[in-house]
């Protein structure tokens, strides 16, 4: 029994030294592990920090240009509504003229209503041109419109 005791003891001795041996390796290995995951983690980290910055700067300017198209589709709008002004005003312009000047045409020529006339307009008819004013029963005395010999041109 004694030696029982003794190979247990024995046993217990070496199971003592192989934990104060091993224990410490495992405990380096285990924090070496955990120091290559946070390595790992900070170096993922680090790329997703890039990747969000990358993505923010992005999106910030495409606020910015849809900030910009809008700003000049109004000023767009803006000019195109000043211009419809002032078209409508020139309009408006151009209807009080027209009135003024039919009011005065009614006033100069009582015969005159609502800008048409009522009586047939006159023309006149004494010194009608005879065929025979012209040469060679040409429309024209012009030699631009005469050909080499003289005649008119067909």
């Amino acid at each position: 029994m004694k030696t029982l005791v003794i190979v247990i003891i024995v046993i217990l001795v070496v199971l003592a030294l192989l934990a104060l041996f091993v224990l410490p390796r495992m405990r380096e290995r285990t924090a070496e592990r955990k120091r290559v995951q946070a390595q790992q983690h900070l170096q993922e980290a680090s790329e997703r920090s890039a990747r969000a910055e990358s993505a923010q700067a992005a999106a910030e300017e495409q606020v910015a240009r849809a900030r910009r198209e809008r700003a000049e589709a109004e000023l767009r709008a803006a000019d195109t509504e000043r211009e419809a002004q002032q078209r409508l005003a020139e309009a408006e312009r151009e209807r009080a003229e027209a009135q003024r000047l039919q009011e005065r045409a009614g006033t100069l020529d009582p015969t005159l209503r609502d800008g048409e006339a009522t009586a047939e307009p006159h023309y006149r008819t004494d010194d009608a041109v005879a065929d025979s004013d012209y040469p060679a029963g040409g429309t024209t005395a012009d030699p631009r419109y005469r050909d080499g010999d003289g005649d008119p041109l067909r």
